[in-house]
């Protein structure tokens, strides 16, 4: 992992400005009403000033350091999974379902290390200004990422792909809220013990199956701190992801120092030369990427993609470390609940949970989105 990459992550703990400015188009000029009622622990602010101050915070130097624990909580209402929580419960197909925790340290721009614990094992990403580590304790493997260059995009991936942030979440629900989005904001709330700034966003169009998003910002920071998903007819978030403790306090120095363990076994590899699994993420990427389609915006967009059945056991035997196979696994249980579906654009078959649905065409297609499964038709007609 080059330093630039370390460093990406780094900038994740603001509001990037650009979102800001698409949210505070959606609210609009006037006073936002308070959603909760009770005794204020918090200035008042409005939307847009709570906005402007998150940008302020996100921007280079506004991130104070700090430490914490992330917990992400994630029950969509997925029908027949499978056990694939593994050893490290660390794969992305892992976390459609229970707990997780992230153990998070930022000393500065040079200065970051994320832990993310398994059942019986811990991944560890560690940034010290040109040293950058990864460590992997369930194999007894190290690697040294040598050659970074501030001035280099990286091409290594990113080290804990399946780890979550709140400041990541809340990047990717400001990037979906436009015009369609009713906003309203509190200052009555607390989390990790922290007086916090609330904002809720609420998608106008029905056919989205998320009722709201509440985004919690630090009161004194404005770094995000939880974000919670609710799905329509659902007391209990579908997806939530927080700290449950954060202290605004530089960390102890030994927490960017690293020395591999006796027995480890230790490669280098240079910034600029990612490992095999890298480059086969990488390839899948910019498949994805090339073949990927967007229909619709906002809240109620559909991702389109070429995609079937068989394609499945191909990319169990592209991914490592047992990802393709829980990826498989999770599939396949999902197409035992999908219902028979057809159209004027078609026939395929449909899988709903709280959250998502997904259309899988007869012709190849996938279809999925935060929406009803009338609207991945109605996309699934347009192309």
């Amino acid at each position: 992992m080059s330093e630039r990459t370390g460093r990406s992550r780094v900038t994740r703990w603001g509001v990037p400005i650009a979102a800001v400015a698409v949210v505070a188009a959606a609210v609009g000029a006037g006073p936002v009403i308070a959603a909760v009622q009770g005794e204020p622990t918090l200035p008042t602010r409005t939307a847009q000033q709570l906005l402007a101050d998150a940008a302020r915070a996100g921007q280079s130097g506004g991130v104070k350091p700090m430490s914490g624990t992330v917990i992400q909580t994630a029950s969509l209402g997925l029908p027949g999974l499978p056990d694939i929580s593994g050893a490290g419960g660390s794969s992305p197909a892992a976390l459609l379902a229970g707990s997780h925790e992230l153990k998070v340290w930022y000393g500065g721009a040079d200065r970051l290390r994320l832990a993310l614990p398994g059942r019986m094992s811990e991944t560890d990403l560690i940034v010290n200004g040109d040293q950058v580590w990864l460590w992997q304790s369930e194999t007894n493997e190290a690697t040294r990422i040598k050659g970074v260059d501030r001035g280099t995009e990286s091409k290594h991936a990113s080290a804990l792909p399946s780890a979550t942030t709140p400041q990541q979440a809340a990047q990717e629900v400001l990037s979906r809220a436009a015009t369609d989005t009713v906003v309203s904001v509190s200052n009555t709330e607390r989390v990790a013990d922290r007086p916090a700034y609330q904002l809720v966003l609420a998608p106008k169009d029905s056919a989205s199956l998320v009722k709201e998003v509440r985004l919690a910002l630090d009161g004194e920071t404005f770094v995000p701190l939880r974000v919670q998903v609710y799905a329509k007819s659902a007391a209990e978030p579908a997806f939530e992801v927080g700290f449950t403790s954060i202290t605004f306090t530089p960390p102890a120095a030994e927490n960017f120092t690293f020395t591999p363990p006796a027995g480890a076994k230790v490669t280098e590899r240079n910034a600029d030369e990612p490992g095999e699994q890298d480059q086969a993420r990488q390839e899948r990427q910019r498949k994805l990427e090339g073949d990927l389609k967007v229909v619709g915006q906002g809240w109620t967009s559909v991702a389109v993609l070429p995609f079937s059945v068989k394609d499945l056991g191909a990319n169990a035997a592209q991914k490592a470390d047992g990802e393709g196979e829980d990826a498989t696994a999770v599939a396949t249980a999902l197409l035992g609940s999908a219902k028979q579906v057809s159209g004027p654009w078609g026939s395929g078959r449909v899988i709903q949970t709280k959250l998502l649905s997904a259309l899988l065409t007869d012709d190849g297609r996938l279809l999925v989105g935060a929406v009803t499964p009338e609207k991945l038709q109605e996309a699934a007609a347009r192309g």
